[in-house]
């Protein structure tokens, strides 16, 4: 076998050190970012070095070089991340009794604007009563806004003096309903416990903290990136004590229980790791492909929906439709 050329010598630096970075990387999903404040940061990085890793086990591959070993046991000690960043296991269970449970940032109806097409409003109406889902969680919510479609039960939660709201929907009654109230912020998390036949199972809705940063607008360069660093970090601190919060609430609680909401980070992070607790990630079991959820080049999922162990998932859905800067989901489950 030969000798590697200089410019392989040097490829296979680049390569040691990137494979190095995504193997440190892994640790953020264990480490909170009130522990090590740039951990959060860290973890947004995954995906691409996952893609660049693999490229590299391609490029050694075709060239018939040992070097591939490095990146593809990087890779393989990460496996576990394989299923958030692509899936191959659809499910197209479509079941009588199923009960269907959308989760949707809406982005105020684009009250401001923001997509420059006209009736978004009316158009997301249409969406939601065309897919028919038998329980809808909505995040960023104002709650003046007539609602365009017909729910027997309802829970709609604002903070005074604030036109963001977050609200569930429900074709089955509503027996219990609350509000988390997180501190100094328009994000929140609120819940209904749900009564199917004889079964109630507990839905949470949660808008962890925004990094306020739009990666279309905002310039990246050397002289703003500390701010946005900083801004970050704040952001994946605050969401880390938001979820310590609903952990404690979720502890009380006794009944089945869905989480579905806007995480503003990753399947890679901490937030997510703690979320998921005792749960299956209803895209890993029934999803297909990247799963992105937000209006981004790169496939970013930042949505979820996530059930209790016994909680059959037979269905999950991405739908592409760009009246939000998200893309609504949807899972069909069985928890009866």
């Amino acid at each position: 076998m030969k000798r590697l050329s200089l410019i392989d010598k040097f490829l296979f630096l680049v390569n040691s050190l990137l494979a190095t970075i995504l193997l440190t990387s892994y640790l953020s999903y264990y480490i909170s970012p009130n522990t090590i404040s740039i951990i959060g940061i860290v973890s947004l990085s995954i995906p691409f070095l996952i893609i660049i890793n693999l490229f590299f086990v391609v490029y050694w591959l075709l060239k018939l070089k040992k070097q591939f070993l490095l990146s593809l046991t990087v890779l393989l000690i990460g496996y576990q991340y394989f299923n958030s960043f692509y899936n191959f296991n659809e499910k197209k269970i479509l079941l009588n009794d199923d009960v269907k449970i959308m989760s949707y940032n809406v982005r105020k109806f684009n009250v401001f604007k923001w997509i420059k097409d006209e009736n978004i409003d009316q158009k997301i109406y249409d969406f939601i009563n065309k897919k028919q889902p038998d329980i809808l969680c909505i995040q960023e919510y104002p709650p003046s806004k007539k609602i365009g479609f017909t729910y027997p039960y309802k829970h709609i939660k604002a903070r005074k003096k604030s036109h963001l709201g977050h609200a569930i929907f429900s074709k089955y009654k509503i027996i219990n309903s609350g509000s988390l109230n997180f501190s100094n912020t328009n994000n929140n998390a609120i819940f209904a416990d749900i009564v199917k036949n004889n079964d109630t199972i507990r839905v949470y809705n949660i808008h962890l903290q925004s990094m306020g940063i739009n990666p279309k607008e905002e310039e990246i360069s050397q002289k703003n990136g500390e701010k946005l660093r900083v801004r970050v970090e704040k952001a994946f601190k605050t969401q880390a004590n938001q979820v310590e919060l609903i952990k404690l609430h979720m502890a009380k609680n006794n009944y089945k229980s869905i989480v579905c909401g806007d995480f503003n980070n990753t399947a890679y992070s901490w937030v997510y790791h703690e979320l998921k607790e005792h749960k299956n990630d209803a895209f890993e079991e029934a999803g297909k492909g990247f799963g992105k959820t937000y209006d981004f080049a790169f496939p970013l999922r930042i949505d979820f929906i996530l059930t209790d162990k016994d909680i059959a998932v037979n269905n999950f859905k991405t739908y592409d439709v760009k009246y939000s800067d998200h893309y609504p989901i949807m899972a069909r489950v069985n928890f009866e």
